[in-house]
């Protein structure tokens, strides 16, 4: 059974802070909870590792202190707002020891509601948001996506630093050049036409004009994704029930990417900026920011960059995040299209990616971006 510690700290600790002596577990790991409640309980329950729980900021920062003198790192963070905690404060503390720089930090409240949510999302560093309508399997599935990305982006940030020549920073250099000088000129040009969108999308339906969501780019780097809004608020929320009209051939036992043909969570503004393209010009932001280029493979939803994490899928991060690619110009708005042959295709611009190759790409993209069919 699964051994759940409390660390209160008593008053004599508030000014002299000292190490409570903790003993071993046998896993090698624990799981950091910020004010626990009772789903807390069950999640631990089905977790291998143990749980520790600290009641407020002193008492995690001796938990925190106390593992890392034995070598042990939790395996994530959880904190508790409906406990009253200040996530902000939390996530500062864990970030301050070098050694947690890629610990996983998730948030638990009761009810979400949109001035909450837009703070946390505002907040950054917070990996994922749960509420009480999380079950305890469907908690630890997205616990478990969660830790391999972040593995997987501290992995590749650690071979990228092993493999640097002279060609490859030459490249990197001359792509970011004009990354910056086509997005930035994009955007001082484009701007009248994104205050009409804006302007228009607020008329036809109720939410917010753009849609923000976190994506995974080049090793699995995870970064605030800018899109304008072309579906009916909430839309995230509908994808379980329209799984079955996924024109990807996924069956369930692979890698999933997630498109709809006529997709009714579409607005008709948002068709026709979708058939345009118009909906992605606010990525040139993402370009400057140095998310993603102008050229690469399509940043990926959380949960579709939690199915790529095996060797063989893995190749396709190891290539910048682009706003149009290998796949856009050859594959883009059509139907009969299989999950492999879009992986293939995005191993192979990570395989072939160069300066002269994002200027071929580039100049094919104006004939894919007005598409044959509404997806």
């Amino acid at each position: 059974m699964m051994s759940i510690l409390t660390v209160p700290v008593p008053d004599s600790l508030k000014t002299e802070p000292r190490i409570i002596n903790l003993s071993r577990s046998a896993t090698q790991s624990y799981i950091l909870c910020i004010g626990s409640n009772a789903f807390l309980h069950e999640v631990a329950g089905k977790c291998e590792e143990r749980m520790l729980v600290a009641q407020n900021h002193q008492a995690a920062r001796i938990i925190l202190m106390e593992q890392l003198m034995l070598d042990l790192k939790p395996a994530f963070v959880i904190c508790n707002l409906s406990a009253g905690t200040d996530p902000r404060s939390y996530l500062s503390l864990v970030r301050s020891f070098s050694e947690l720089q890629d610990t996983p930090f998730f948030v638990y409240v009761d009810t979400l509601d949109a001035k909450k949510k837009q703070e946390l999302r505002s907040m950054g560093g917070i990996d994922q948001v749960f509420t009480a309508g999380f079950d305890a399997e469907a908690f630890l599935s997205s616990v478990k996506a969660a830790k391999r990305i972040k593995e997987l982006a501290k992995s590749s940030r650690q071979k990228e630093v092993h493999s640097v020549n002279l060609g490859r920073m030459l490249n990197y250099c001359l792509k970011r050049t004009l990354d910056i000088s086509i997005a930035a000129t994009g955007l001082l040009v484009a701007s009248p036409v994104l205050l009409t969108i804006a302007a228009l999308i607020k008329l036809e339906s109720r939410g917010p004009v753009f849609y923000i969501s976190k994506r995974a780019g080049q090793g699995y780097r995870i970064f605030k994704f800018y899109k304008f809004r072309t579906m009916v608020a909430e839309a995230d929320k509908q994808v379980s029930q329209m799984s079955h009209l996924n024109q990807y051939d996924a069956n369930g036992t692979g890698p999933v990417f997630f498109k709809v043909s006529n997709d009714p969570r579409v607005t008709r503004l948002g068709a026709i900026l979708r058939n345009t393209s118009l909906d992605e010009i606010p990525q040139l932001l993402n370009v400057i920011l140095g998310d993603m280029s102008l050229v690469g493979n399509r940043p990926l939803p959380l949960y579709e960059a939690a199915s790529l994490t095996t060797d063989s899928y893995a190749g396709r991060f190891l290539a910048p995040a682009g706003l149009t690619g290998l796949w856009q110009i050859k594959k883009r708005g059509s139907k009969e299209m299989s999950v492999d042959e879009r992986i293939r295709l995005d191993i192979e611009y990570a395989e072939k990616h160069s300066v002269m190759y994002d200027m071929w790409i580039l100049a094919n993209t104006p004939t894919a971006l007005l598409q044959k069919d509404n997806v």
